[in-house]
């Protein structure tokens, strides 16, 4: 809960006019606090605040003034090392039906999987939850989980899923689930169109641990971001059929320092966009079509856990530029969201906060 202090006066007003914005001022507020390991926030409707999930299981509404309640009724999770409770998206016809989805690790440590569901939010609670789908096949241990989801403007509904990292070849199975982005029905059905005959859910693959996708609406351009191993975290532009090539072609090698694949390309597998070596870590992703922070208009923004940054990705052109436009924040950035006023919102993991950067317009 926010304290008095919070609500009555922005935190850490550093409001630094910074080189790269000539039309605007930045102003940073912390608007909630005291969370537990916060993943995923997503911005309701109508000033009703946002919702925010907690790695260990935890559902909080936060309210535009501040309050911050639990919700009830969140499914029980597998919350060991990288496993939890993962993202929250809305329903397309939110306003109308109240239904939300999310993504989770289930199971126990022999046994577990990325799974989604839907449920109704009503009274500060999760009605008629369902369990929708559940990847395949299950994997040992807490790694990889990947756990974003994005909808589509057809309705249908994307999931990345990582590999699992000890079945880090079944990423090139597309008879495995895992390393993939998946493409379902709001019901968890798979699409006809999808373009596998015999793996009906897979749309991509050859992914790592892609924790950051976002659908572009105004091209259904669909962008992913995935961790790599020691280097070579990706920011990849997704088109459906494709192989994204891990564990085979990879710009980065083991923790160990081993190497993993001697290749860096190989016919058939997409390049990223871009790639960092060595590693950011990246989390999140946010498109800012806003014009309230012109210099940001149309790019794309990257979370980092390891840099504790944000990076800002022109991709309007075709060689990507790379700048970090906010250089005050230095957390660590698990997920970054653009709102609907412009502003822009990122999660500390590390800190149990939500800051929110906003625009402010120079006189």
């Amino acid at each position: 809960m926010l304290t008095n202090g919070l609500r009555n006066a922005a935190i850490a007003t550093l409001i630094a006019t910074l080189s790269p914005f000539s039309l605007a001022s930045l102003q940073t507020q912390i608007i909630a606090e005291g969370l537990d390991t916060p993943w995923s926030i997503a911005e309701l409707p109508d000033d009703q605040g946002f919702l925010i999930t907690e790695r260990p299981g935890g559902l909080k509404h936060l309210s535009v003034t501040g309050e911050m309640t639990a919700v009830d009724g969140v499914p029980s999770v597998y919350a060991e090392r990288q496993g939890g409770l993962f993202d929250v998206v809305l329903h397309p016809n939110f306003l109308d039906n109240q239904t939300v989805f999310l993504a989770y690790a289930a199971g126990s440590e022999e046994s577990n999987r990325t799974t989604v569901a839907r449920a109704v939010i009503a009274g500060g609670s999760l009605k008629d939850l369902s369990v929708i789908f559940e990847v395949t096949p299950n994997k040992r241990g807490g790694g990889h989980f990947g756990g974003r989801m994005a909808f589509l403007s057809d309705g249908t509904l994307l999931l990345s899923v990582g590999e699992g990292y000890t079945l880090r070849e079944d990423a090139q199975k597309t008879t495995s689930q895992l390393g993939k982005l998946l493409r379902m029905t709001e019901y968890g059905e798979a699409p006809s169109d999808n373009p596998f005959k015999d793996a009906p859910f897979v749309y991509s693959y050859g992914h790592r641990n892609p924790q950051g996708l976002i659908v572009d609406a105004a091209s259904e351009t669909i962008w992913m971001t995935e961790h790599g191993p020691k280097g070579g975290d990706e920011l990849n532009r997704v088109e459906p059929g494709k192989n994204y090539g891990w564990p085979a072609i990879t710009y980065g090698v083991d923790y160990s320092g081993a190497i993993i694949s001697p290749f860096t390309e190989a016919p058939g597998m997409e390049q990223p966009v871009t790639y960092w070596v060595p590693s950011i870590a990246t989390s999140g992703l946010a498109l800012y079509t806003s014009r309230a922070i012109p210099s940001l208009t149309g790019k794309l923004l990257v979370g980092g856990l390891k840099s504790k940054s944000i990076v800002a990705v022109d991709v309007s052109s075709t060689t990507p530029v790379l700048s970090e436009p906010f250089p005050n924040i230095e957390v660590r950035v698990r997920d970054v969201r653009a709102l609907r006023d412009g502003s822009v919102v990122v999660i500390n993991e590390e800190g149990g906060t939500v800051i929110r950067i906003i625009p402010v317009a120079e006189e």
